[in-house]
């Protein structure tokens, strides 16, 4: 009699349950609680809370969740210090399932309180923060784990979502770098030249094709680098590579926490006892037999692998250059990929007097808001809006126009928005391009044309 034939979802199933040590996923907490307070500490030190959401007399929304406000002061302040408890907490391993849930819910809260303030790395923190909230992440070196011990082994699943979780994240940080102006050289070029003006390097960088070579770096690194972290042969290099690569984005760029949360994240791909391993020391042996993980929390992982898969390549969905206007760019891991700059004025009309103000917007919103605005097509149209609101309470029955010009990696500055739009009258559409924006009259634009147009870079 042949034995039954055994099916690949039973097989998974064993897989993702079986005991590992806890060791790497709690360093990962650690270093993720750590990260998390340093940040808090800087935003308080250079004043950013204030910057970002208490200065401004507008924030702009996100689709579904324009009910999120401020809190008045000082409660916006104590919340924020809440965020840098919960960090701390979660760090120590002490109280660990209310203070990861704790500081999720407070990060979110900030996260959605102006879309303007939209970075990629806040994003990516929430993501590992609500990942954290379902892990046993403080079953050893945590306080938790030293006032009641506990088995120092975890599901397989638990490190193996972190891993997915980072792997999408990197691979996607090369496939979204695809693009004319990136394959040419730019804006990478104009960020290194621009920074390294005057110091030693400079001159090393003065020729396009290095420029060209390293944009292509960066993407043969996240392409063909981010698989290799799964093969154990490959990892240890790769991982050098990563760390090296991180540590020249923080020295070229002000991309706070990003690069050392990426490379904390990345040490996840090791074994799961390496840091026993890494010191000469044994980890814990012979675990216990593990129950099998709920159907229901393979259910979950599979949904959230899903929507993180998809959700970075919605942008193909729409017949719009995504780079020029910004039509799925949030979620998608385009990190530092455009140089976009805008100016431009708005034009306030009343309907029955014909008297028109011209507004600038920066007599509305903080410098900062107002230089993400003028980029993002989305918010050109809240603000519009906001304005319409200010003018109607004022006894005005008004239309508004926006007269916006924009350069998209150096090019020549072009209109961004079409004119005579009344941006009062018209909608953005979640799923399909705005036909109120401009196409973008050059494609393609590289180092070379930048040095054409401008005499050098």
């Amino acid at each position: 009699m042949k034995p039954a034939k055994t099916s690949a979802m039973p097989t998974l199933r064993h897989q993702l349950s079986s005991p590992v040590s806890a060791q790497s996923l709690a360093l990962f907490r650690i270093a993720f609680g750590a990260l998390m307070l340093w940040d808090c500490w800087r935003f308080i030190k250079y004043e950013r809370v204030w910057r970002y959401w208490i200065q401004p007399d507008f924030h702009f929304s996100y689709p579904g969740f324009s009910w999120v406000e401020p809190l008045p002061q000082p409660w916006l302040q104590i919340a924020w210090l809440g965020v840098g408890l919960a960090a701390a907490l979660v760090m120590l391993g002490l109280f660990y399932r209310v203070a990861i849930i704790a500081l999720t819910v407070l990060f979110g809260y900030f996260f959605l309180l102006d879309a303007a303030e939209y970075l990629n790395h806040f994003y990516l923190v929430l993501l590992y923060a609500a990942l954290l909230c379902c892990l046993p992440a403080a079953r050893v070196w945590s306080l938790d784990a030293w006032l009641r011990p506990r088995d120092p082994h975890v599901p397989a699943a638990a490190v193996a979502i972190l891993r997915i979780q980072t792997e999408i994240v990197l691979i996607y940080a090369g496939l979204v770098k695809l693009t004319p102006d990136w394959l040419r050289g730019e804006p990478l070029g104009l960020w290194l030249r621009d920074r390294v003006e005057g110091f030693w390097i400079a001159p090393l960088l003065e020729p396009d094709w290095v420029m060209v070579a390293a944009a292509w770096g960066v993407i043969a690194l996240h392409v063909v680098g981010a698989p290799l972290l799964m093969w154990h042969r490959t990892r240890l290099a790769v991982f050098l590579i990563y760390c090296v690569f991180h540590c020249a984005n923080a020295w070229f760029f002000n991309i706070g926490i990003f690069p050392w949360l990426t490379i904390a994240a990345t040490t996840i791909f090791f074994a799961p006892d390496w840091p026993s391993a890494l010191f000469g020391r044994a980890a814990p042996t012979s675990p216990p037999a593990a129950p099998l993980l709920p159907r229901a929390a393979l259910l979950a992982m599979a949904v959230w692998i899903t929507v993180q898969i998809f959700l970075p390549v919605r942008g193909a969905l729409f017949d719009s250059e995504t780079r020029w206007s910004g039509d799925g760019h949030r979620f998608s891991w385009r990190m530092r990929i455009y140089d976009r700059e805008a100016e431009g004025v708005f034009i306030v009309t009343d309907h029955r007097s014909g008297q028109f103000w011209e507004v600038d917007p920066e007599e509305f919103l903080s410098r900062r808001q107002a230089g993400t605005m003028l980029t993002r097509a989305d918010l050109i149209h809240q603000f519009a809006n906001h304005l319409a609101r200010i003018w109607r309470e004022r006894g005005h029955e008004v239309a508004v126009y926006a007269e916006i010009c924009k350069s998209l990696n150096g090019r020549p500055c072009q209109y961004y928005i079409a004119p005579g739009t009344d941006l009062t009258q018209v909608r953005i559409n979640l799923f399909g391009a705005d036909p109120w924006v401009l196409p973008l009259e050059e494609p393609a634009w590289g180092a070379a044309d930048n040095r054409r147009l401008y005499g050098g870079t």
